[in-house]
């Protein structure tokens, strides 16, 4: 990253941060830009010029990694599974309503909680689950 000042300016210090391997990362970093408002950082992709070797976004402050998978490389396709994707929001109604618009399934609908968020979970085309929350 010394190399590339913008690339660093990017990226946020400290936290964690997912990094996705997804079939047709392209196309989900697209509906991530319609369903989140997803801001697209840097987008590199292979030699062929299909798939994404290195794909960056910011989504409500956080940043995201993804990339297509490359079987050739090691680095074969797998479902998403076991994890979800977490958004603590002011506004959760209207971050639902986009994402569900754009073309997420609910899985969890939006509602009150016991632990005091309205909270919700949708999973995109691409088999990730989101989770969306803000507090009563």
């Amino acid at each position: 990253m010394a190399d590339n000042p913008s690339s660093e300016q990017a990226m946020q210090a400290g936290g964690v941060i997912a990094h996705l391997s997804i079939d047709g990362a392209a196309k989900a970093m697209d509906f991530y830009k319609k369903a989140f408002g997803a801001e697209e950082l840097m987008l590199m992709k292979s030699d062929d010029g299909q798939r994404v070797m290195h794909g960056h976004l910011r989504i409500n402050g956080g940043d995201l990694m993804m990339a297509d998978f490359f079987p050739d490389f090691g680095y074969p396709a797998v479902p998403a599974q076991g994890y979800a994707l977490h958004l603590q929001v002011t506004d959760v109604d209207a971050w639902w309503k986009r994402a569900v618009d754009a073309g997420c399934e609910v899985t969890m609908p939006l509602a009150e909680q016991f632990w005091g968020d309205r909270y919700g979970q949708v999973k995109d085309p691409f088999g990730v689950t989101w989770a969306m929350a803000a507090p009563k």
